[in-house]
């Protein structure tokens, strides 16, 4: 039997201690080297759910793991490290500052780039007049006025302040009811591959 999950665990037991983010300096490493998850898992001794998790941010390794998957990517520890900090972002929208984002008018992007959180704001009377199903989780909130939406075949109508919380694969669909409505929907990125559950020692 494969032994290698159960080592996760004990690598997981010490994020609290020494927490740290470095999925985008991993992923972005790994798919230089053209490697599959696969490959560093053989590498490092690291299970593929665990290593998934590491890139998409799920689960952040101790530094024992990260020197594991440094050696696996032919780097150090240190380096991803760096990476990782490079990686991070802090950025500002200004209300009422589209800074050449907007798509189309009423529609404005609260998050610049390609991250893995998505968020827009919808301002009046929008209909988007399609359905939606998208692989992520996804949250509506209503600011202000009030808007219809229809999720796998039950209605339901939001007023100010409230929030319609949309597990991935939920069809759907929405339209404003009022013209001073103003819509936040916040969302996973497409690109992040979510798991439901961690993955088990032994599986």
């Amino acid at each position: 039997m494969d032994d290698r999950d159960g080592s996760d665990d004990k690598e997981r037991d010490k994020d609290a201690k020494e927490p740290l983010r470095v999925g985008v300096a991993v992923r972005k490493r790994r798919r230089a080297l053209h490697l599959t998850l696969a490959a560093v898992s053989a590498r490092s001794g690291l299970s593929v759910p665990f290593l998934s998790q590491i890139e998409n941010e799920r689960a952040r390794p101790s530094m024992r793991s990260l020197e594991r998957v440094a050696d696996a990517l032919e780097t150090t520890a240190v380096e991803l490290l760096a990476a990782s900090d490079t990686a991070r972002t802090v950025d500002l929208v200004r209300a009422g500052d589209d800074s050449g984002l907007t798509p189309m008018p009423g529609v404005r992007p609260l998050v610049r780039g390609h991250h893995q959180l998505h968020a827009l704001e919808f301002t009046g009377d929008q209909d988007a007049g399609r359905e939606y199903q998208h692989r992520n989780d996804e949250l509506m909130y209503v600011v202000s006025g009030a808007c219809q939406v229809e999720a796998e075949g039950r209605a339901y109508r939001l007023e100010s302040g409230d929030a319609l919380f949309l597990s991935g694969g939920v069809r759907h669909r929405w339209r404003a009811v009022s013209e001073d409505t103003r819509l936040l929907v916040v969302a996973v990125g497409e690109h992040i591959h979510a798991t439901s559950e961690p993955p088990s020692p032994g599986q």
